[in-house]
């Protein structure tokens, strides 16, 4: 059973536009500096049920509702994406037009190299219903607050479409957008 610490309804800083954004429990990486250590705890805040999972998802109903974000915590921990997958099955097929993020302190490397500790067996499945992975860990001496979508400058807005057509990883625009 997956927990889940906090549902945004109306988030504008984890990604474009206005966004549904749920904050999943359970992170191994441990990223000195976070802004959440509450959610590194695996039973932080509550079930994600079916009911919490269909809450959610009527959250992202609205025309104004640009997409789903998912953060935490870390989504792509392997029970949590055991978790996520039929959620976001569902989210896909509901609402096909709308964007799904996803924040990540695994690399893009790190999830899809076979036998690493965050791949398993639905981790293609995951990336294939994302839009954007924003990944890699938040390291505090590279935190910058002009950075938009992300903590740290090392950290990368991947463009999961482009990278999917091209076979080669691809950086969203946004990468290079700051707020400042």
């Amino acid at each position: 059973m997956m927990y889940f610490g906090a549902v945004k309804d109306c988030d504008i800083a984890n990604g474009p536009g206005v966004r549904v954004s749920l904050f999943v429990s359970g992170c191994t990486n441990r990223c000195p500096g976070c802004f959440q250590p509450e959610t590194w705890s695996f039973t932080y805040g509550k079930p994600f049920t079916q009911e919490a999972a269909g809450q959610v998802l009527s959250l992202l109903a609205p025309d104004y509702i640009d997409g789903l974000t998912l953060l935490g915590g870390d989504p792509m921990e392997p029970a949590n994406q055991r978790a996520l997958l039929p959620f976001l099955q569902k989210a896909r097929t509901l609402f096909p037009r709308k964007t799904i993020w996803a924040y990540s302190g695994f690399t893009w490397e790190e999830l899809t190299a076979p036998g690493s500790y965050p791949r398993c067996e639905v981790t293609d499945d995951i990336l294939s219903l994302l839009d954007v992975l924003v990944d890699g860990r938040f390291v505090e001496a590279e935190k910058d607050i002009r950075l938009r979508f992300r903590g740290s400058a090392n950290q990368r807005i991947i463009d999961l479409h482009r990278t999917r057509e091209t076979g080669v990883l691809t950086l969203s625009s946004y990468q290079e957008r700051s707020n400042g």
